[in-house]
């Protein structure tokens, strides 16, 4: 696996790595996602934000008769409850709101592989010996073929898709060097770490570990070239799609919940100025879900 992508080792490579790190110093950044234990916290307003479902309403209520739900800007903490869905809804609220305030989640949907086991009773006890992990998300920009510019931010992933019964053809680049002049498929992702275990995952691509500095370039149903399973790259690279033959082959272009169409360009970047936190229970951290995941028989 190559650190470096350009001319030479140092001269693509070190340079975009300095800059880098420069942007990550200036915006107070300490490592690339970083997860492990801390020194607890004594949260004591949260906000509980529950999706729709029955299971999280009648939760929501169960919690509200014990705990008193605070403002979301007054809280300092955010619980939420539902599913995986609804744990990324609840992490756009934060980055949207512009709130540094961790999320706990607690599983009223399906899988819930981001979310703590549901129980009432003893909430800020497990919340302030829970374990944190960081997420930086991706940042979006798409052109389309009309030249209009869309900006989005992605938690999991940022994908391109074929809007027809006609294949994508899309080249892509890496920090400005071409890696793949015509990738013949039905769409392309890029993913972050928390991502990976996502739609990243049922395209076949890798699960990549928090605190790995990777994303995960994975091909979707890819034609040519055939054997083709993406590629694992650094964090601090900028990844470019380009449509070909957009008249014939439209693509979308989507991240998280935004979706754009008839995009002809996108590029995507670690947003290192933005951070989002999740609290984990210590039994089963966010590390320790991602490796079973690649363990399920």
């Amino acid at each position: 696996m190559a650190f470096g992508f350009g001319r030479g080792p140092f001269v693509c490579g070190g340079i975009a790595m300095i800059r880098t790190a420069a942007r990550r110093l200036a915006a107070g950044y300490s490592g690339p996602h970083w997860s492990g234990f801390r020194t607890p916290q004594p949260y004591k307003r949260p906000h509980f934000f529950a999706s729709s479902s029955d299971k999280a309403q009648e939760a929501l209520q169960e919690l509200l008769g014990t705990y008193y739900n605070h403002d979301l800007h007054e809280a300092d903490c955010l619980v939420a409850l539902g599913g995986d869905g609804h744990m990324l809804t609840a992490m756009h609220l934060l980055l949207n709101e512009r709130l540094n305030i961790p999320v706990y989640g607690m599983n009223r949907g399906t899988v819930g592989f981001l979310m703590n086991n549901y129980k009432a009773a003893d909430l800020f006890e497990r919340l302030q010996q829970a374990q944190v992990s960081h997420i930086h998300p991706l940042r979006m920009t798409a052109y389309d073929v009309h030249g209009e510019q869309f900006q989005a931010v992605a938690i999991n992933e940022v994908s391109l898709f074929r809007q027809t019964r006609q294949a994508a053809h899309i080249t892509v680049i890496v920090d400005g060097q071409e890696r793949m002049n015509s990738l013949i498929c039905d769409g392309v992702l890029l993913a972050t770490p928390a991502g990976s275990t996502a739609y990243n995952l049922s395209a076949h691509g890798p699960v990549v570990p928090l605190g790995s500095g990777l994303l995960a370039l994975t091909p979707i149903s890819p034609f040519r070239p055939r054997r083709w399973k993406g590629a694992l790259l650094r964090s601090g690279c900028e990844v470019e799609f380009i449509a070909r033959n957009v008249e014939k082959r439209p693509v979308s272009a989507t991240a998280d919940f935004g979706e754009f169409r008839h995009v002809q360009r996108v590029k995507i970047s670690e947003d290192v100025t933005r951070r989002i936190t999740i609290l984990c229970d210590p039994a089963l951290s966010l590390d320790e879900r991602m490796l079973q995941e690649q363990f399920v028989s």
